[in-house]
């Protein structure tokens, strides 16, 4: 009777050895993330030109003045355009 009821008690055993569930992994999942990096930016300096008004005489007449204020005007903007143009070649 003892063997009976071990032989009872280790097929049980054995048997919910063979009805446990199988747990599978999950399936990767790769997602991207995309991420700004840093990158040293390097454009060549550019130079400050010498503006006509800096160097004008302080006793020129009104007339003189207006004409190198003017021609410093173009000047000016065409520093602005090429100090612009580095900036954004850097973004």
């Amino acid at each position: 009777m003892k063997k009976t009821l071990a032989a009872i008690a280790v097929a049980l055993m054995l048997s919910a050895c063979q009805t446990a569930p199988h747990t599978y992994a999950p399936a990767p999942v790769v997602t991207q993330v995309d991420k700004a990096v840093p990158v040293p930016c390097k454009v060549e300096k550019v130079e400050k030109p010498a503006f006509a008004f800096d160097a004008l005489a302080v006793g020129a007449d009104i007339y003189t003045q207006v004409k190198t204020l003017l021609a410093d005007r173009e000047q000016r903007w065409g520093y602005e355009t090429k100090l612009e143009a580095a900036v954004q070649s850097c973004q």
